[in-house]
């Protein structure tokens, strides 16, 4: 795992903020009971095994990053130091517009070719763009599941074999 860049998508992916975007939540936000709600008491609730995920793949040593392309990063840093999972994430990409924008940088970052970045995202846009590059994409339904995590990592290990 330590040869690849995972690269991961914060909403719909990581976390549901309510059923909408990170971008239409209202901070200021509250930390209560291991919950995290906006004002309006909406929750931001991390997915299932995503703290698994990361816990996995940080104590591997692989790289870790996000591509987010939400127009209210502060809100994003703020949810992801709120939850626990900002100190996970060695790139941070989150801004507005194309995610092609998001892979050039973490390219220019970190040395590591498109062909050994292994992105998890829940739109087909930013999968169909993104996988142009030759990024081993890979299209989230209802969050990031561990079965998921690890079925596409054994599929990209097993296309390096042929």
């Amino acid at each position: 795992m330590k040869d690849f860049l995972f690269v991961l998508d914060l909403d719909f992916t990581l976390w549901d903020c309510g059923g909408t975007w990170c971008d239409h939540s209202i901070p200021p936000y509250t930390l209560k009971e291991g919950k995290v709600f906006d004002q309006n008491g909406l929750e931001m609730k991390i997915f299932h095994d995503v703290m698994h995920i990361l816990e996995e793949l940080f104590h591997s040593g692989a790289d870790l990053a996000i591509a987010s392309r939400t127009s209210e990063p502060l809100r994003a840093e703020d949810l992801m130091k709120l939850h626990g999972i900002y100190p996970y994430f060695h790139y941070k990409e989150v801004y507005p517009g194309s995610k092609i924008s998001h892979f050039k940088s973490l390219k220019k970052k970190t040395g590591i070719p498109f062909e050994r970045m292994i992105f998890f995202d829940d739109e087909p846009r930013n999968i169909h763009e993104v996988s142009k590059l030759g990024v081993n994409c890979f299209l989230v339904h209802g969050g990031l599941s561990y079965e998921m995590y690890k079925a596409s990592y054994r599929q990209i290990r097993s296309n390096e074999l042929v």
